[in-house]
């Protein structure tokens, strides 16, 4: 780490948090510098430098205690959080990839996920798996916050390399006493007299679905939790993929069937020039599972 202050003063490193970490947790700056191997002085001049890079007082420091300052406790939750970050990524550069972070920003693999999740355990347990979500439209890869990512929402994908898994039927979000909540499935030329909810961030649906003069009126949301609390309202119903609807069965939403649009693509991205390992992988394996419910639906399918 190599933060700096104006003027040329001194660059911010790991030691200077480890040292106020070590004094907190124990109490003294003598059991700190016994903690860290160094002595008491190098302690109080390690501390000194941190203050100074930081412009703060970090401890109020008695012959009997040492406690944070308010700007301390601040930057103790920072350097916790660091120096975790920091020890993970060395194991991490030591064993190599063993850690798969794959970012959404609602439902993952949908109904997929948890059999996603089990396979992905028994068949590649040396390569521990994350998911994450991230609420904006790369679910995380943009911000670096993982190696691959779910997309449902409409992307330009020519940044990025990607993958289509599979596709997912659309339903209908409604309040559970809705009157359309005790139909069997609802048509997209039925929604125009209702106010749509829509997510302007990662939401699936666009008014394009409708052509012009006979599009429905529209709340946006933020995010997930948002969008699901205005249709509870009754005052929404909303549009999503079949994912939705297994990964978000709250009280007080039901879900139906859109009977007449067709489905949602679903796509693993990841950046083009440092792809993961694993990614052809996990893009397998999600692919299988998606074709694997594809199978069942048309043999399932009246002939």
């Amino acid at each position: 780490m190599d933060t700096k202050r104006g003027g040329g003063a001194q660059a911010l490193e790991l030691k200077h948090l480890r040292c106020l970490v070590a004094i907190v947790d124990t109490g003294s700056f003598t059991d700190a510098a016994h903690e860290l191997g160094t002595s008491q002085a190098a302690v109080s001049r390690t501390l000194a430098a941190l203050e100074n890079v930081l412009g703060v007082r970090l401890l109020h420091r008695t012959s009997r205690s040492v406690a944070p300052t308010p700007a301390g406790v601040q930057a103790l939750a920072r350097a916790r959080m660091l120096l975790a970050g920091a020890d993970e990524l060395v194991h991490e550069a030591a064993a190599g990839h063993t850690r798969l972070h794959i970012g959404h920003a609602w439902s993952a693999f949908g109904r997929h996920t948890t059999e996603f999740q089990r396979r992905w355990h028994e068949q590649h347990p040396e390569t521990d798996l994350r998911l994450i979500r991230h609420n904006t439209p790369t679910g995380g890869l943009a911000e670096g916050l993982c190696d691959l990512a779910v997309i449902r929402a409409p992307l330009d994908l020519g940044p990025w390399a990607h993958a289509l898994i599979g596709y997912e039927a659309r339903c209908v979000a409604l309040a559970s006493d809705d009157p359309w909540a005790r139909r069997r499935g609802i048509r997209l030329a039925e929604i125009p007299a209702r106010t749509l909810a829509i997510d302007r961030r990662t939401g699936t649906t666009t008014l394009d679905l409708w052509p012009e003069g006979n599009r429905p009126a529209v709340e946006y949301t933020q995010d997930i939790d948002d969008w699901l609390a205005a249709i509870a309202t009754g005052r929404c119903v909303g549009l999503t993929p079949q994912a939705t609807a297994a990964q978000y069965r709250r009280d007080g939403i039901t879900y139906r069937p859109l009977r007449d649009a067709g489905p949602v693509p679903v796509h693993l991205i990841w950046r083009p020039h440092d792809p993961y390992p694993a990614t052809h992988t996990a893009i397998a394996l999600a692919a299988g599972l998606y074709r694997e419910d594809a199978d069942t639906a048309a043999r399932d399918r009246p002939r």
